[in-house]
């Protein structure tokens, strides 16, 4: 056999056992806690048409894209992206629908990055949608989710860096100049390249003042102290209305008691080119990435025949479970489960045994007595597959056998009930 059948390609990757249980414990402490704000699971596509996610969306780039075509010769793709696929459907389902929509979902995505970028193509994300508000206060509601996702998880040292899309949208305005111009500007103060942008701004005929404003961009980050400077920046109407939504949502969140976890970042772009407000990203210890973004995209659904404002955000499971396993957080599992072996004579008994604690929701494996294997190697294959418990169903002893202290139930008889010695 070609041992490279054994292998997964570049970017995936199998994930089993305990850590498959951990990431899954997780998942379903954030998707109740989606719940318990009244949001509503959805489930769309795992492939969609190309057009869903093309660059007049906004979304993914069409290199990065995974594409593929289906028997009608239509270019499908692996989706990248929740939002548009969710934008899709609800702009289907709920056209007419004019009071708020909140969704949930976990799903993977997939996005064929650079090799050099050493990062997943597959990724399991949660998150969640509140569409038909526009309100600062909807702003608010989807970072406390995000924040109090990360606490659900286990997560206590990270920070929500905010970012507002019309602060430098408002600034590019007044300048006039180019898309590619204004793509490059972007992507410097992103990086907080101060040279790169002072370089990129000399060859341009920009007033001096205005100049200044770009070069400050960058050092635009920290605590809420950081608005007030941004508001001496500029005198630009659109800029200053994001600066004083940025305050108002800061002050919603302070009310919740989650002001620590919350910084500014007005140099913060997003490779979502769909983003028309706030924008941020949650970091911890232990990844470089950020383990969860999100921001409003008032003008997306509309291109779908919706005309709505929408918020949401994306948590990066996979990029989540590093950083805590990098930190060293324990995650409980709620994992409880019963190794049961039978002679093939004590079946019926055994499968009494293992219904009556089904029942009771304990996990419990059965399997038929093979001789070829000691009382030792049936141990610590039941390490290996983390049981709590190994019992023995049989007509009379075997080696290692003791007696049972405590019995499940009065119909089972001292003989035909074992605990094997040492037991975990």
């Amino acid at each position: 056999m070609d041992k490279r059948l054994l292998h997964t390609p570049e970017g995936v990757r199998d994930i089993y056992d305990e850590e498959c249980r951990k990431k899954l414990a997780v998942e379903n402490k954030i998707r109740h806690l989606f719940h318990t704000y009244g949001y509503h699971d959805i489930q769309t596509p795992t492939f969609e048409f190309f057009d869903i996610f093309n660059k007049e969306r906004g979304s993914v780039a069409s290199k990065n894209l995974y594409k593929f075509f289906d028997r009608e010769g239509n270019t499908l793709v692996l989706r990248p992206d929740m939002t548009p696929s969710i934008a899709r459907a609800a702009s289907k389902f709920y056209m007419d629908e004019l009071m708020p929509i909140r969704f949930c979902y976990n799903g993977n995505t997939f996005i064929n990055h650079s090799e050099l970028q050493g990062k997943l193509k597959e990724i399991t994300q949660l998150g969640t949608e509140l569409l038909g508000d526009d309100s600062v206060e909807a702003d608010a509601e989807m970072i406390a989710l995000a924040v109090n996702a990360l606490l659900e998880a286990g997560v206590k040292e990270f920070q929500v860096e905010i970012g507002e899309v019309d602060f430098f949208k408002g600034i590019v305005e007044e300048t006039g100049m180019s898309s590619e111009v204004e793509a490059e500007l972007h992507h410097l103060i992103e990086i907080k390249n101060y040279f790169g942008i002072e370089e990129l701004l000399a060859a341009s005929a920009l007033d001096p003042e205005l100049k200044e404003v770009f070069l400050s961009l960058p050092g635009l980050f920290g605590s809420v102290e950081i608005l007030d400077k941004a508001k001496c920046l500029t005198s630009n109407e659109k800029a200053l209305n994001a600066i004083e939504r940025l305050e108002e949502l800061y002050g919603f969140l302070a009310k919740q008691g989650l002001e620590k976890y919350i910084s500014f970042d007005l140099g913060m772009v997003s490779m979502y080119h769909y983003y028309t407000g706030i924008i941020f990203r949650a970091y911890t210890y232990g990844t470089g990435d950020a383990v969860a973004t999100g921001g409003r995209y008032d003008k997306l659904l509309a291109q779908f025949g919706k005309d709505s404002p929408a918020v949401g955000f994306g948590l990066n499971l996979d990029q989540l479970m590093i950083a805590m396993s990098r930190q060293k957080l324990p995650v409980l599992t709620n994992h409880n489960e019963i190794f049961v072996i039978y002679e093939r004579s004590c079946y019926d008994r055994a499968l009494e045994f293992a219904q009556f604690l089904r029942k009771k929701g304990i996990f419990v494996q059965m399997n038929v007595h093979n001789t070829a294997y000691s009382t030792n190697d049936y141990l610590l294959y039941a390490k290996r597959v983390n049981a709590d418990e190994l019992y023995y169903f049989g007509p009379a002893s075997v080696d290692g056998i003791i007696e049972v202290a405590e019995f499940m139930s009065e119909t089972w008889t001292r003989n035909e009930l074992s605990v094997l010695k040492g037991a975990f």
